[in-house]
């Protein structure tokens, strides 16, 4: 069993270097406060666990057995690669992010893995703020104390967005393709993935249409 000092620690400690790199020491104090307040207020207004037991009464909620293999692997290769690996935040990805907003004197990116962006979208908005990175992030370790990797990847596949109104994969293969997720092709299952990186642009009625 993980030590739970040893997370917590290691958790704080990421955070902290993420908030440093990104925005300076004199405001780490002030940011890392605001996102464990907004992450409180989150979880206290509804915990995670009721979110995701009404989440799983939605009509359209799809079980891990009922997403097609290829998709997962899609998702995995799009998304988050070390998926299988990290403990909900990829030390990689953030730190390929903190170097590109040094660059940019911004936040421009957040090398969120696919648990990041479950929480993300179980509760905060997309703004670009890094008081909701540090909350998201508080909700992300949370999820993978509490699931498996399979069932944070299934929660996801019921959350995410894939544009002109569509949440969850479900509801993407009923509305693109007129066919339930189990019957996507291995080439549907891959514009799907795609999709999700930029839905307004990608999703296939644009990105298929844009492309004849």
């Amino acid at each position: 069993m993980k030590n739970i000092t040893y997370i917590i620690l290691k958790n704080i400690m990421i955070i902290s270097i993420f908030a440093v790199c990104t925005y300076g020491f004199t405001e780490v104090r002030s940011i890392v406060a605001e996102g464990y307040d907004m992450y409180q207020n989150a979880v206290g207004l509804e915990s995670i666990s009721n979110r995701i037991e009404k989440l799983k009464q939605d009509d359209s909620y799809i079980t891990t057995d009922e997403i097609s293999v290829e998709f997962k692997k899609k998702i995995i290769q799009s998304e988050d690669q070390r998926f299988y690996y990290h403990f909900g935040v990829d030390p990689i990805a953030l730190g390929r992010a903190t170097m590109h907003n040094i660059q940019a004197f911004r936040f421009v990116e957040g090398g969120s893995t696919i648990t990041q962006q479950l929480a993300k979208n179980l509760y905060f908005t997309f703004d670009k703020k890094l008081e909701r990175k540090v909350a998201e992030l508080f909700v992300a370790f949370q999820l993978e104390h509490m699931l498996t990797k399979d069932e944070i990847l299934e929660l996801y596949c019921n959350v995410v967005y894939f544009g002109e109104g569509c949440y969850g994969l479900e509801e993407a293969s009923e509305h693109y393709y007129s066919i339930s997720s189990d019957e996507l092709s291995e080439e549907q299952a891959s514009a799907l993935a795609f999709t999700i990186k930029s839905p307004n642009y990608y999703n296939p009625n644009v990105y298929e249409n844009a492309a004849a």
